[in-house]
């Protein structure tokens, strides 16, 4: 089956994205930066080799919005936190070898997803870390049907997020490849700079 990769998108609303960021630099221009981070990335990302699509939010807007690409299909994310959102897409899609990742990383190329795909070759699942202890990635083989546990008891927006995530897996062989920083404030776009 041919791998899915899902990129998780937001409506760029001010207020609404890179609130963290906006803090910093505005409001609207967070959310300008964000729009604009997504389109490069969408224009980097897309490769024969796997099929792309959007996970939306808010999902009836988002599947209606002439923001994004019309070619790309689209999938609600639907409600809950940002691990119940990412357990039912690895839940929910046809099966095969799944990877997520979201919008706002810019070190983000069709050589690391490709990474990422491989690792899923020897493991049943594989984790993209980032520096603050999170992750820009997560991939699944699918091989078996997701536990329903998955992503659940995570501390999001720490620096366990990804052990808590990679816990929540169950007894299952676990890849990581290149770490990679996402944009939540000025300084990552000041570090991103250098």
């Amino acid at each position: 089956m041919k791998p899915k990769l899902v990129i998780m998108v937001k409506e760029p609303h001010p207020g609404r994205v890179k609130t963290r960021l906006g803090k910093d630099i505005g409001l609207t221009a967070s959310a300008w930066w964000f729009r604009h981070q997504t389109r490069a990335l969408l224009r980097r990302i897309e490769d024969p080799r796997w099929d792309t699509l959007l996970a939306v939010s808010p999902d009836v807007e988002g599947l209606n919005s002439r923001v994004w690409p019309a070619h790309l299909p689209r999938v609600a994310q639907g409600r809950g936190h940002l691990g119940d959102r990412m357990g039912r897409l690895l839940r929910g899609l046809p099966k095969g070898p799944v990877c997520i990742i979201g919008a706002d990383i810019p070190g983000v190329t069709r050589a690391r997803i490709a990474e990422a795909f491989k690792a899923l070759g020897n493991h049943e699942a594989v984790f993209g870390p980032a520096p603050d202890g999170g992750y820009w990635l997560i991939g699944m083989k699918r091989a078996k049907p997701a536990l329903p546990s998955i992503l659940q008891d995570v501390r999001w927006s720490s620096e366990h997020a990804l052990a808590d995530s990679a816990r929540s897996l169950g007894d299952v062989s676990v890849a990581q490849v290149m770490t990679l920083r996402d944009v939540d404030t000025i300084g990552d776009l000041r570090q991103l700079q250098r």
